[in-house]
């Protein structure tokens, strides 16, 4: 069973919500994933170094922003970047900024699950 990925979409993008969902480091790297992508990508299928409670609430950020629309197929959640709509409401933005991004805009030791168990394993919890 396929549904619309529109429609989980907001009626309109507020750019506030854009600017913040696109500030956190681990969600720049799951959108610019996205745009290189041709197909939509299974949320199992991110190349990210958090642990998947964490980006389970990042792939929420990105949705209620408006950045990116999730539907289910068979088993698997999909994700898509919605392009078209951040380009119809914020002209450039989105390309400006995976532009400015390098090879990998997430470090292992960037993200926070991941210091946060380096932290835990140092003082021995």
């Amino acid at each position: 069973m396929t549904s619309n990925p529109q429609a989980q979409a907001p009626a309109s993008l507020e750019v506030t919500a854009v600017l913040h969902a696109l500030a956190d480091p681990v969600r720049l790297h799951l959108v610019r994933q996205l745009s290189e992508s041709d197909a939509a990508i299974a949320c199992g299928r991110f190349d990210t170094p958090v642990a998947k409670s964490t980006l389970s609430h990042h792939f929420k950020i990105l949705r209620e922003a408006g950045i990116i629309a999730t539907h289910r197929e068979g088993g698997q959640s999909l994700n898509v970047l919605r392009t078209a709509e951040m380009e119809a409401a914020f002209p450039g933005l989105l390309r400006a900024i995976l532009l400015r991004l390098g090879p990998r805009c997430v470090r292992e030791e960037d993200a926070p699950d991941r210091a946060l168990n380096t932290h835990q394993s140092r003082e021995g919890l």
